[in-house]
Order: structure tokens, then sequence, then C-alpha cells
């Protein structure tokens, strides 16, 4: 055991910083960082999507369909009658992919008719339908 010999007075406080702790401290950090690195090391295998040269086709058209208040419908702007409709919307529900159908109806039509059309659509087996509303005049 080595003696402190020095000029200062007992009562006086000492003024030096222990390291002993820190040092000890930072023992121990290092051993737990030389024991995690490993573990850290270990990849993990992603499956990453390949990239594939073939153009992407252009989405289909969509079909706006409007339900008139006089009784008719409008495919396109073409006036279609009843039963030229259904075969229509066939026409469209065995496409892959299938063009979105637009569903415009006029303000005056019983929601029935279009009630009707969304069912022919669903028989048909069209998949994307949705609603346009048009701005108030």
């Amino acid at each position: 055991m080595a003696m402190q010999v020095s000029d200062h007075d007992q009562d006086e406080p000492m003024s030096e910083i222990n390291m002993i702790p820190l040092i000890d401290v930072m023992l121990v950090l290092l051993i737990v960082f030389m024991i995690t690195i490993p573990v850290m090391q270990h990849a993990v295998q992603v499956k990453l999507p390949q990239a594939n040269a073939e153009p992407l086709q252009p989405p289909p058209q969509a079909v706006r369909l409007t339900v008139l208040a006089d009784g008719g419908y409008r495919w396109n702007d073409e006036t279609l009658q009843e039963a030229q409709l259904e075969l229509r919307l066939q026409q469209i529900g065995a496409l892959d992919p299938q063009p979105p159908l637009h569903l415009l109806a006029d303000r005056d039509v019983r929601y029935e008719r279009v009630a009707k059309v969304l069912a022919a659509a669903q028989q048909a087996g069209v998949q994307g339908v949705g609603f346009v509303t048009e701005p108030a005049r």
C-alpha cells in the first residue's frame, strides 16, 4: 500500500477526481459492446422484386354509363336500349383487365333504375363501378 504524503491539512477537502469508478464503468461497457457486436453482424435475407423490361400496358379507358330520366341509357355518348346495355355490360365483364364503369344518373331518374343497372353490372361480372356526380348548373 502506498501512502500519500502531502502538505495539505486533513481538514481540507480533496480536490482530485476519483477515476476508479469511471474506469470500471468504461471496462464494463467495453465488455458489453464486445459481446453484442457479433450478434449485430447477422444479415437478413430480403427477396427484392426483379426489374422487368416489358413495357407496362396502359390501363383501359373508363366507360361512362349515363342513366337518363326518359328511360334510356348513354354509353360513352352513344344511346342504348336496355337489351344492348346488358350485352355491353357482359362484354366488359369478360375483359381482362376490366375497364372501370363510371355511372352517372340524371337528377330526375328514380333510384330503382340505378339499382337495376347496378344489379345488371354485378350479374355481368363487372368489378369496378364508380359513381360520378356533375357540378350544379
